[in-house]
């Protein structure tokens, strides 16, 4: 059953409304192929209704205090922090993660809202020494109005309430359209920011598949700010639509990351780390470590760590706990990463574990895949697979791995080990790409992320983030006198 309920209605102006075209989609459980919930399709009519509500919601939420802002963002946090098992059920159910890592995803984006609450009322303007006498300058930050979030459906609570808590603590006004296949999580949010008293129009909810909802919202002229995240294609399209009105664009694409292991790393440390990075979420992760890359003398010794470590994930039904790999999110993506498979064996990479066998049938599931010999020019060495495949790549030097790891069109993560962790940081440096962990740093919700190249551009999380959603204005005064 749907933790939607009966409630299968869109939220817009403080209200559960449906398609004005009476249109519904039907989303789907990957793990079991059954029906979830039947969602209304949202047309033109219904983004532009929303969009006008968030327009007209905007002055007053912009005025509002910070501090009043930041209350009621906390009261956010609050209910969410109730809700955090129905959440992640919902998480689950649309996207197919083991609830263990449904409830990681959660807690994080849990904590965002109180986060941007705090860090809302630290945005100021600064008084600017002119060296003109009789002239004084003040730069002040004020919101750049009404966004159109548009989010995708590998991590559908964290990324929405990555851009949706800072554009709401910036004093922005917000339409969201989650991914249309998994759009469970949002009705939560929408029911959680209702319940906390966010005043009517400032955080609109409508679902919709891409091509017409989220085309609509891109291009709509009151569209001060399109935040994005989803595929590289895709986003293409959003940049293409939103120069015609010339809006500001924060994209967060597509990636093909590098876990380089530098020749005096702990190798049995960078690949058991490693292989979770890959495989956390089935592989449907934009920032995945899915080329790893080893001194040409120790690729034998990473291969047989890397199959040791990926054995210990067998997909199964997410919601037993001992579960440690999920399906993909649709038999689409599974044809897809099977594609990506026959690609890797036709060009001549070495198929060491093959993660087309033994799978349950009921979902959309694939094992962990390992590809050995991996040539770095090769497609699977290059295109994103958004699935459960490393790719094992052996380098001569240093410079040649600086070379492979940005030798494809992304730079959105990565990760370097050494036991010199100066070392580490100077060849972090060398990476054209958004964020690096070094021997294994942890996930920092205060680091912002974003890529280089066609892996997007503008930040998420933290102060970086907050900015995002902020203009920048000098007020010229005359000296006082």
């Amino acid at each position: 059953m749907s933790v939607v309920g009966e409630r299968s209605r869109m939220y817009i102006g403080g209200a559960w409304v449906g398609a004005a075209t009476g249109n519904t989609m039907v989303v789907t459980n990957p793990a079991t192929r059954e029906p979830l919930a039947e969602l209304p399709d949202a047309g033109r009519e219904d983004v532009w209704r929303a969009v006008d509500e968030a327009a007209s919601a905007f002055p007053k939420w912009a005025a509002t205090p910070a501090i009043e802002r930041g209350r009621i963002l906390y009261r956010i946090y609050s209910l969410m922090t109730d809700r955090r098992d129905d959440l992640a059920r919902a998480v689950t159910q649309e996207n197919g993660k083991p609830f263990d890592e449904a409830k990681r995803e959660v807690a994080f984006a849990t904590g965002y809202f109180s986060w941007f609450a705090e860090e809302a009322r630290r945005v100021y303007g600064d008084i600017v020494p002119s060296p003109v006498p009789g002239k004084r300058l003040w730069v002040i930050k004020q919101p750049i109005g009404v966004v159109g979030a548009i989010t995708p459906w590998n991590y559908p609570l964290h990324q929405a309430i990555a851009k949706i808590a800072a554009a709401l603590a910036a004093g922005c006004t917000v339409v969201h359209k989650p991914s249309e296949v998994a759009p469970l999580s949002a009705y939560l949010l929408a029911q959680i920011a209702h319940d906390a008293g966010l005043p009517a129009g400032v955080y609109n909810m409508v679902t919709g598949y891409g091509p017409v909802a989220g085309e609509a919202l891109v291009s709509h002229p009151e569209v001060d700010m399109v935040s994005f995240t989803g595929s590289t294609q895709a986003g293409r399209r959003v940049g293409a639509l939103a120069a015609e009105t010339v809006k500001r664009v924060a994209l967060e694409l597509g990636g093909k990351s590098a876990n380089v292991v530098l020749d005096d790393a702990d190798l049995t440390a960078a690949v058991k780390v490693g292989v979770a990075n890959c495989l956390l979420n089935s592989g449907q992760t934009c920032t995945a470590w899915t080329r790893l890359l080893v001194p040409a003398d120790r690729q034998s010794d990473a291969l047989e760590l890397a199959v040791a470590a990926a054995t210990k994930y067998r997909p199964g039904d997410p919601t037993d706990p001992a579960t440690r790999l999920g399906p993909l999110v649709s038999a689409a993506q599974r044809d897809r990463v099977h594609t990506y498979i026959a690609r890797g064996v036709a060009e001549g990479a070495r198929l060491v574990v093959d993660g087309r066998n033994g799978q349950p049938e009921r979902g959309y599931f694939v094992g962990p895949t390992i590809f050995a010999d991996v040539d770095p020019d090769a497609t699977i060495a290059q295109e994103e697979i958004f699935g459960p495949v490393l790719s094992i790549i052996a380098y001569a030097d240093e410079d040649a791995a600086v070379h492979i790891a940005n030798g494809t069109v992304y730079g959105l993560a990565g990760a370097v080990w050494s036991a010199d962790t100066d070392r580490a940081v100077a060849f972090a440096r060398r990476l054209r790409t958004g964020q690096v962990d070094i021997n294994g740093g942890s996930f920092n919700h205060l680091a912002p992320i974003g890529g280089y190249k066609q892996s997007g551009h503008g930040r998420e999380l933290g102060t970086h983030g907050l900015a995002e959603f902020r203009e920048t204005k000098s007020l010229q005064l005359p000296q006082d006198r």
